[in-house]
């Protein structure tokens, strides 16, 4: 109790925060939070998204921080000008550890497992997230089409469009996810909702790969990477340190 006095005493921005969560969430907060930005950025998420005490300690050991930090979502042009508000709703990547994915899962795996745990990939994605189809069907022309997951944002005002890549990611996904984003657009959406946002969700990327393949598209779209394990946090926080390191101000030290 101290400590927790010692800390929000005169902290005038958080204080609001402090007073929204039990004395449970605090005690993972102070206990397990390295800098007094990360304190911050989990007192503003536990509030924002709600978080029980058991997601909030998955969440510390999925270090949302620092691969928050390490690792900003990867969007087109698009995003920022239709959707600015995104850029802190949407993430880099997703930690499926409670899918129980082996190595070698197809891509049925993946959205089967999704499904069946739908709420817990919606705590996943984020408040404000509402599962709206699996395998959506579009029709373009005298072609029919599965979009593989179809969700509405309430924040957004827009319908979240998610197609599943077992793999690397590779550049030519993203005509077809251009092309359910039109369909979504014309036929879907409806007149007071804003324009629909596409999510290519994959196994793996080449970050350089993804930049230059986003920064062409119109669509607002954007690129995020999928873990069946709980990452390396040690290695993180590793990383996270040197980030630090090299962006302090001369003079000052991480």
């Amino acid at each position: 109790m101290r400590q927790f006095y010692e800390t929000y005493r005169d902290s005038v921005i958080v204080a609001p925060l402090v007073r929204q969560l039990p004395w449970s969430h605090h005690l993972i907060i102070l206990g397990q939070s390295k800098r007094p930005e990360e304190r911050e950025f989990y007192l503003r998420m536990a509030v924002r998204e709600g978080w029980t005490k058991r997601e909030l300690e998955r969440q510390y050991r999925a270090a949302l921080f620092e691969q928050t930090i390490l690792n900003p979502p990867k969007v087109a042009p698009a995003v920022r000008q239709i959707h600015p508000e995104a850029l802190t709703i949407f993430r880099d990547t997703y930690t499926l550890e409670f899918l129980g994915l082996p190595p070698g899962h197809s891509e049925a795996d993946l959205h089967h497992g999704l499904v069946a745990r739908m709420k817990d990939f919606l705590l996943e994605l984020g408040h404000d997230f509402c599962f709206a189809g699996s395998e959506y069907p579009l029709q373009v022309g005298k072609r029919d089409f599965a979009l593989d997951l179809l969700f509405y944002h309430r924040g957004l005002n827009a319908l979240v469009a998610i197609d599943l890549k077992i793999g690397r990611f590779e550049p030519e996904y993203l005509g077809k996810l251009n092309l359910y984003l039109e369909a979504l657009d014309r036929d879907v959406r409806k007149p007071h909702e804003r324009p629909s946002i596409g999510v290519l969700l994959c196994a793996s990327k080449d970050d350089e790969v993804v930049e230059y393949a986003l920064s062409r598209t119109l669509s607002p779209a954007l690129v995020a990477e999928y873990q069946t394990m709980l990452p390396d946090k040690q290695l993180l926080q590793a990383k996270l340190h040197e980030f630090y390191r090299l962006n302090a101000p001369e003079g000052d030290e991480a």
